[in-house]
Formats: C-alpha cells, structure tokens, sequence
C-alpha cells in the first residue's frame, strides 16, 4: 500500500528528577548535599532510509511517546539519558507543523535526521543549587516535560522528471518502455493510483529517475480525484514531461486535454506551472496524428515537441536526450522558501510578556508556556522549592501584572489545573 501523507501526535520523553539528598557518614561533618541530577528524555528523531519507499510504517501509530530519562540519586549520582527514539522515513519526506503549519525538515538524503520533538532536560540535584549563601539547600527540580508536537507527514517523491497528462494517455506505458520499472498497464479509462519511479539510463551513461504521477483530471486542483496526492508528487520534478494522446484515440481531442492539465497546474501553484515544459507526442502510429499535430503547433506555437510511439519504441531515444540535456542546464532548487521553515521564522511578537492572565468567575486564570513548564518541575513538597517558585514568578512580573489587572490580595489565582491564593 501507498502511504503518503498522514498525521502523528510526538511526546518527547521528560526528563529525570533531580535528588534532594545530603551525604551522611560517620566521622565526616556537614557533608553537605550530594542529590544528583536527572537525566534527558528521548527525543524523536526522524531519519532518513533509502530503503523505504512509502510511510506505512507510521500509518497506525497515532501517538509515538519517548521515555523519562532516569532520576538523580544520592552520592551526586546522575542519572542517565534516556535512549532516543528513531522514527524512519523515505527520502522526501517533509515534517510540517500542524499548529503553525510551517516546516519542521524537509528530508531528501539518505541518513539525514532532524530531531522533531526535543526530550526534557533532566531536573537539577540539591547539589546543583549550592551557593556560598546557601551551601545546604533542601531543594531540587522535577525533570522537564518532553516537547509535544502534532504534525503531518507528507511524502513527495524525489524525481527530476514527472510526467503528467491525462488518463490512459500512455504515461505508464512510456515508462515501462524506458527504465526497469514495472507499473501496471492496461486500457482502462481511470488512472495510475501510485506514482511509479524509474531510472533512466542514456547510451552516453547519463542517467536521469523520472516518475509516471498519477493521472490529473479536470478539477484536480479542488481536489477531484486523486487531487492533491498528484500535484504535491510534481513539486520536487526540475522537468515537466507532458504526455499527450496526439492521436486522438477514442475522439480525444489533444488541445483540449492540454488546456486541462495546464489550467489544473496553474490553479494548484504558479511554482509548479512555471516549471520547464517538454511535450511529448505520443502514439504517433495512429492515423489521425499529423493533423493532429499540425493544429495543436498552430494553437501552440512556442511548445517544445517530441513525437513517440511508447506502444512501438518509436522516436523515445530523442525525446529522452533532450530531456537530459535540459536536466544538465536546470540546478537542483529549494522546495520551500526560508520563510516557510520553522527555523527561519522570526517572531514578531517576542518582546511582548510570556503569559497571559484573564479572570474567569472570579479566579485568575495564568497561562503561558514558560510557567507553565516551571510549575510542572517544581517539587511543592519542598518548602524551599515552594518560595523558588515564588521569587521566580515575581520576577518574571506576575505579581504586579496580577495587581494591575485589578487582583486582590486573597483572590483565587489558577496555574494548570491547581488554584493558589494571591498572598504577600
């Protein structure tokens, strides 16, 4: 089965906690403390594999979570990373984002890897904490939760060549009769359903991998049909090969499906339609295609023309030499602009505050990240711990943004789930 697009939940494993301990032997005063650090949670990485060619392997997982790195011990014991989880993915696999629908990677060599979703750090030990003010402090961290990502998973075919055209117009057939590849053929009237890859070898020791996409239909770019799942697969082409039915056959009429499959890549993008364009004529065997010909060049003046006969291996030698001479004047381009990476963003609003307060039925509700992730590694067991979260959150600003926002000493302030009292 051909799988080439899905959505997974990530959860990054959490970090360790840390220790709150001291050291304790006979005839060694003040030990001091000794609790260890925590260690990293698993990261999900994602890595390329040449050897697989579809992403089924994740179809049925919904939700992939990494482990919690281990907890600190005493002794200023740390503890250990948590091993990473790798998640393979075929070569042209994009990871995009799907709360800010930018692009995580976009991956198209063998053995790359990004790491999508980063694993907690691990909590500081007492030990970690020790200052000269304060060379005994009873506290530590919980670890730091794991990064939680929802993200889609589209597969766009590497390529150099993609040949599109219309239904049974001989894509498959041409394919077939120029490279090792195999793709279903016969005479029916509905389309290819997976795109099939070939590689192309000239007698000059050229070589070139082209794909037979699946067949577009009028309306494709709104979706009808296959839609999507073909115009995306023409993204990373450098060459559009069109094949057209110049004979007719069955009273097709050639400028017609030409206008068709141009109308359909300039509505899906203008990136795609501005590709360089070879057409092929194909099944040039058949008796009504001079005519056919000489009124599509009439219509068409400026298109670059090659006659074939997939069916009888007619002409094919020097459409395919034009095709690589053109692959050798066309560098390899970027599929996504910086601006649509993640990476590459700049955020506009990143001097405004980390949080917001609102108040809902007479609680203050805080929200944001950044405290939200300090409430989760605080140990509130600890009293030390309870007044570092305290003298954090001040100085960060929300007290004086909970009193500016018209707060009382006394009323109900909500973190998460837990609901505090606003007090000195």
């Amino acid at each position: 089965m051909f799988v080439d697009e899905l959505t997974v939940k990530l959860i990054a494993g959490k970090g360790g906690d840390g220790c709150t301990s001291f050291r304790r032997e006979k005839y060694v005063p003040m030990g001091g403390p000794d609790g260890g650090n925590g260690g990293r949670g698993a990261n999900i990485i994602f890595k390329v594999d040449k050897g697989l060619k579809t992403l089924i392997d994740l179809r049925y997982q919904k939700i992939i979570k990494g482990d919690k790195g281990v907890n600190g011990k005493g002794s200023n014991r740390n503890g250990a990373n948590a091993e990473d989880i790798i998640i393979k993915v075929p070569a042209g696999t994009t990871v995009i984002d799907m709360d800010t629908n930018l692009v995580i990677a976009d991956l198209v060599k063998d053995g790359e890897e990004v790491i999508v979703a980063h694993g907690g750090r691990g909590g500081r030990g007492n030990k970690a904490f020790a200052t000269h003010e304060d060379n005994a402090p009873k506290l530590s961290e919980y670890g730091e939760p794991g990064e939680e990502r929802y993200i889609k998973c589209e597969l766009k075919v590497l390529a150099d060549v993609g040949l599109v055209g219309l239904p049974s117009v001989g894509k498959s057939t041409f394919l077939a009769a120029i490279s090792a590849s195999k793709p279903k053929i016969a005479a029916y009237h509905f389309t290819t359903l997976n795109p099939n890859l070939g590689v192309v070898k000239l007698k000059d020791h050229r070589s070139f991998v082209m794909a037979d996409l699946p067949g577009l239909i009028e309306g494709a770019s709104e979706g009808a049909g296959l839609g999507h799942k073909f115009l995306k697969h023409a993204s990373r082409t450098r060459i559009i090969a069109h094949i057209i039915d110049m004979g007719g056959f069955e009273g097709r009429n050639p400028i017609d499906d030409y206008k068709v499959i141009r109308n359909e890549l300039e509505k899906y993008s203008k990136k795609l339609a501005s590709k360089k364009e070879i057409i092929i004529a194909n099944k040039c065997d058949l008796p009504d295609f001079k005519e056919n010909l000489e009124l599509f060049k009439k219509e068409f003046p400026k298109a670059e023309i090659y006659e074939i006969s997939a069916l009888n291996n007619i002409g094919i030698d020097e459409a395919l030499t034009k095709i690589a001479d053109t692959l050798d004047t066309i560098g390899e381009e970027n599929l996504y602009s910086d601006s649509e990476y993640e990476s590459h963003v700049i955020y506009k609003f990143k001097n405004e505050k980390p949080y917001t307060i609102t108040n809902d039925n007479g609680v203050w509700v805080i929200k944001g990240d950044e405290i939200e992730k300090l409430f989760k590694m605080t140990k509130f067991t600890e009293d030390e711990s309870i007044v570092r979260f305290g003298r954090k959150l001040k100085g960060m600003g929300v007290e004086d943004a909970l009193e500016e926002a018209g707060a009382k000493r006394g009323d109900d302030v909500q973190i998460l789930d837990y609901i505090f009292t606003f007090k000195e």
